[in-house]
């Protein structure tokens, strides 16, 4: 598709090593990190007093990661431009007594998080990863990218309805595989502690899931489309970062008017109610001690907000080709189309007019194509952390995103550019 901004595949490249290299909340934002470091971003900690000089920083916390650039002439007043993403996708969650099994197969036991197409999840090779937590509190990365977990279904053969309609049990029959024998307490955490170097008597938390190991890839005739897990909402994460490095290298030779902001909350998939949550104190909390780091009142902190605008960027659904009587039938969004403006008057996304003429021209001041999305009146409208982040701190929040297909699959489906046009929208919206 002939665009004002040319297709830059790199971004692309860059998106599915992120995806690859980030099977977990945690593994997401240890790698945003790493990539705002190389941009010259520092870690702040929480725990510390920090300090009014420019430049970029970021706080980690969990799952989450917020990420600011205050420019040489920003002043205790200055506005926030946010971008809103989250990190976290449905998938399979091991459960705290992990050490399950029946009839002679030794197995996972898992709990189902946030909203997964559960049959996906069937007869594919799995691995596992997350954090794990010693007595010292202090955490590690584990991340075991191979085949060692499985879903299997029932042969047809013993059950001859299934492709009448397959109906899944979530705590019978999605707990996955992963040897012969019987059972032994303690096995998987000293399988784990071997796999990360550790002891397993070290270990007194985790927080582990399952994950696809079949990389991300490009897919087609022509290589448009782009088939990989978690898009939904690392796309966003991996855009926001890009965006937010661009505008902070170009930040130290020219003047802006506000101070970016990436935002990449956990725990949107089953509500965003947690400390590392849309709907938690993170963000607000970053913002004021941002503020009052520069020497900022509590009236210098209400006009910052004022002035401040969140873009919620998180995946839509594109038009299926299969069932286009679930879609509105005005508002098809296709993949490489551009991103897509999200729009319901019940607030399930927080988007206005007033919004919409701001996404416009940060679309058209970076020569991207946009589309608009909104449900078929017959078809629950899902959310996202606009309305939350408008609700909670009170500041203008505009719900976008790129058209996919399988959304909530353990692997989805996207346009090769959109993830490009994505990032070049986010830009222009920084640097406005």
């Amino acid at each position: 598709m002939s665009t004002a901004t040319p297709f830059d595949r790199g971004h692309t490249d860059g998106l599915l090593s992120f995806l690859a290299a980030s099977p977990s909340p945690y593994h997401a934002v240890a790698n945003a990190a790493a990539r705002l470091e190389k941009a010259g971003f520092r870690q702040v900690l929480e725990t510390e007093a920090w300090d009014a000089a420019p430049g970029g920083r970021y706080v980690l916390r969990g799952g989450a990661l917020i990420a600011w650039y205050v420019p040489e002439n920003a002043t205790p007043g200055t506005p926030f431009r946010i971008i809103g993403a989250h990190t976290d996708s449905p998938n399979l969650r091991v459960k705290p007594v992990p050490d399950t099994g029946a009839h002679g197969w030794r197995q996972v036991a898992v709990e189902i998080y946030g909203g997964a197409l559960l049959n996906t999840w069937l007869d594919r090779d799995l691995g596992l990863s997350g954090r794990l937590t010693l007595r010292d509190r202090s955490t590690h990365l584990v991340n075991v990218d191979r085949a060692v977990l499985r879903v299997p279904q029932l042969a047809i053969h013993l059950d001859r309805q299934v492709n009448d309609g397959l109906k899944l049990n979530r705590q019978r029959h999605m707990t996955p595989v992963w040897g012969l024998g019987q059972p032994r307490e303690g096995d998987l955490l000293r399988f784990l502690a071997e796999e990360s170097g550790l002891s397993a008597d070290e270990i007194t938390g985790w927080d582990l899931m399952a994950h696809s190991v079949e990389p991300p890839a490009y897919l087609g005739r022509d290589r448009e489309l782009v088939a990989g897990p978690r898009m939904d909402n690392l796309l966003s994460v991996h855009a926001g970062v890009a965006a937010l490095t661009a505008v902070a290298a170009r930040g130290a030779d020219t003047e802006l008017g506000t101070i970016p902001v990436l935002a990449a909350f956990d725990h949107e998939e089953n509500g965003s109610q947690s400390d590392t949550g849309a709907e938690g104190p993170l963000l607000g909390s970053v913002l004021e001690r941002s503020v009052y780091a520069r020497g900022g009142s509590y009236d210098e902190r209400a006009r910052a907000w004022a002035g401040t605008v969140c873009l919620s960027s998180d995946t839509g659904h594109a038009v299926h080709p299969n069932y286009p009587e679930r879609h509105e039938p005005g508002h098809h969004p296709l993949p490489n189309g551009g991103p897509i403006l999200k729009v319901n008057v019940n607030q399930r996304y927080s988007t206005d007019g007033s919004g919409r003429a701001l996404f416009a021209a940060a679309c058209e001041r970076a020569g991207v194509p946009w589309q608009s999305f909104v449900s078929n009146n017959d078809v629950p409208c899902g959310t996202t952390i606009g309305p939350i982040t408008a609700a909670r701190h009170g500041i203008t929040t505009v719900d976008i995103g790129v058209a996919i297909l399988s959304m909530h699959s353990a692997r989805e489906l996207c346009g090769a550019e959109d993830p490009y046009l994505l990032a070049n929208c986010l830009t222009a919206f920084l640097d406005g």
